[in-house]
């Protein structure tokens, strides 16, 4: 028996900024009490089920490295339309894909570009903030920043997803 369990928290950090932490713990108590502890910490507060989670969509994101400028973006445009995918941001070197969750159409739309010979820096479902905080407080960024660095140092976190706009 597998002694792991998946765990989704959620709460807030510095100036409301909504914060989900996906984990996966052989000891639920343990890992509320530090992440409760690391929010507690740096101004924040762990929160309910639920209590964020509606702040955030579930996407499939593909981010394509376009240093080299290969792809055009009318180029991407076509293939991403063929490929099923909901929409794209032809950014400076980088191009980021959205899909759907599900994870079948996911997969379908990864399969299809991968076919037009694109390979992904990264292909993998996030959730993705509606709207994003901005903070102008330098104490809360610090707050912040280090929640965040505590949460990924956490061996049993596996995901942070927030909606701070960073600069």
């Amino acid at each position: 028996k597998n002694p792991y369990v998946d765990m989704v928290y959620e709460g807030y950090g510095p100036s409301g900024v909504a914060v989900i932490v996906e984990a996966l713990t052989d000891n639920k108590n343990r890992t509320a009490g530090d992440l409760r502890h690391y929010f507690d910490k740096c101004g924040g507060n762990l929160g309910q089920t639920g209590c964020v989670s509606f702040l955030f969509n579930d996407k499939g994101v593909i981010v394509i490295d376009n240093e080299d400028g290969k792809y055009t973006e009318d180029q991407i445009m076509e293939d991403c339309m063929e490929a099923g995918a909901e929409d794209f941001e032809f950014g400076d070197g980088v191009i980021e894909i959205s899909a759907t969750s599900d994870p079948n159409e996911f997969r379908a739309v990864r399969e299809a570009l991968e076919a037009k010979g694109y390979t992904f820096a990264s292909a993998e479902l996030e959730m993705v903030p509606q709207t994003y905080v901005t903070m102008t407080g330098e104490d809360d960024v610090k707050n912040m920043n280090k929640l965040i660095d505590m949460l990924e140092d956490n061996e049993d976190v596996q995901n942070v997803w927030h909606n701070w706009q960073q600069d």
